[in-house]
């Protein structure tokens, strides 16, 4: 099944591609991601796709630190809702707990493993799926700047493992992370001293960390389904009046046949499920009779008001009027009852 990361995880992508001498919109449409990737930060894209660029990234560019530059230029925030209710945990441990339970919601294909022998405790990524160097690299930099963000800027772990091989120079990996970095390991992991989990968060506020956590867990739950993902894709990209098959099959990085292909095993069709989410949004859209109708067929992706008024009248059986017309009597009614 496929794989999606947020689209926030792109968001330094611009200003550190340009910094060394790629353009980036060229290099998103290289590996097929959606150029909207860059400028809407809770679209769902492709793992496959987001590795892609950052190796082609690297090897375009004779940057092999380029993963690191972009977990150097990254933000917690860009975690999205994960970040908030990290940030509220009152450890550190709670803190790296709270990460690994909740890390598939920003990133479907990678887990987080928490092991501790002894004195030292054991911070594994574990990626499904091949694991290419800079997707590597740029996740392990991350929770690196991640656990940083709470213990301060003179935190330095034990040591960092890489399952790949060494760089041909070392010289930015040992001054990114400020200690021994380890390659040709048998993990991807970050170590360090276990005291560090008892670590205080002095700006955590716990309570409030709880009612957050009760709010992600309403989304931790992710569709498996292809039908249910390509609905969730086709529910975000609606709204821009730009939602065709190509551009879904964009954010999974595949043709526009093989999405074809996987709804019909689930016994629907692209169309069936744009038609449906254009109906539950234009009854949305239209409820609020100060947007005009232009504006509403622009962004329900018609060409034009007269084929929305054509399209309405075919699947709720009156015009749009009619149905505004309806509803306010009904509420009125209602209304008059109470």
């Amino acid at each position: 099944m496929m794989d999606f990361i947020r689209s926030a995880t792109l968001t330094h992508y611009p200003e550190v591609a340009q910094s060394v001498g790629l353009d980036p919109r060229r290099m998103l449409k290289k590996v097929r991601l959606p150029l909207a990737s860059l400028e809407r930060p809770d679209l769902r894209i492709a793992v496959t796709s987001v590795r892609r660029l950052l190796e082609i990234s690297a090897i375009e560019s004779g940057v092999e630190e380029f993963g690191l530059l972009m977990a150097k230029h990254g933000d917690f925030s860009n975690l999205g809702p994960v970040a908030l209710v990290v940030r509220e945990q009152s450890t550190i441990g709670s803190a790296l707990q709270t990460l690994a339970r909740f890390i598939h919601i920003h990133n479907e294909g990678m887990r987080i493993a928490i092991e501790r022998h002894d004195d030292v405790v054991t911070v594994a990524i574990l990626f499904r799926g091949r694991p290419l160097r800079q997707a590597t690299e740029m996740a392990v930099g991350t929770l690196h700047q991640t656990i940083g963000h709470f213990c301060g800027e003179d935190w330095r772990p034990l040591d960092i493992h890489f399952a790949h091989a060494p760089p041909r120079n070392r010289r930015f990996h040992r001054s990114f992370f400020g200690c021994d970095v380890i390659f040709s390991s048998e993990i991807n992991a970050i170590q360090l001293a276990a005291v560090e989990l008892d670590r205080v968060i002095p700006t955590a506020h716990p309570l409030l960390a709880d009612y957050i956590e009760r709010r992600v867990e309403a989304i931790n739950t992710r569709p498996e389904r292809w039908d249910d993902k390509v609905m969730e894709v086709v529910r975000t990209l609606l709204p821009s009046g730009k939602c065709t098959i190509e551009q879904v099959a964009e954010h999974f990085a595949c043709t526009r046949r093989t999405i074809h292909r996987h709804l019909a095993d689930c016994g629907t069709s692209f169309s069936a499920i744009l038609d449906a989410e254009r109906a539950d949004l234009a009854l949305r859209l239209i409820e609020d009779r100060s947007r005009p109708l232009t504006v509403v067929a622009g962004m329900l992706g018609f060409s034009a008001q007269s084929a929305m008024a054509r399209w309405f009248r075919g699947r709720f059986g009156c015009s749009i009027t009619e149905w505004r017309t309806d509803v306010r009597e009904r509420t009125l009614a209602a209304v008059g009852r109470w």
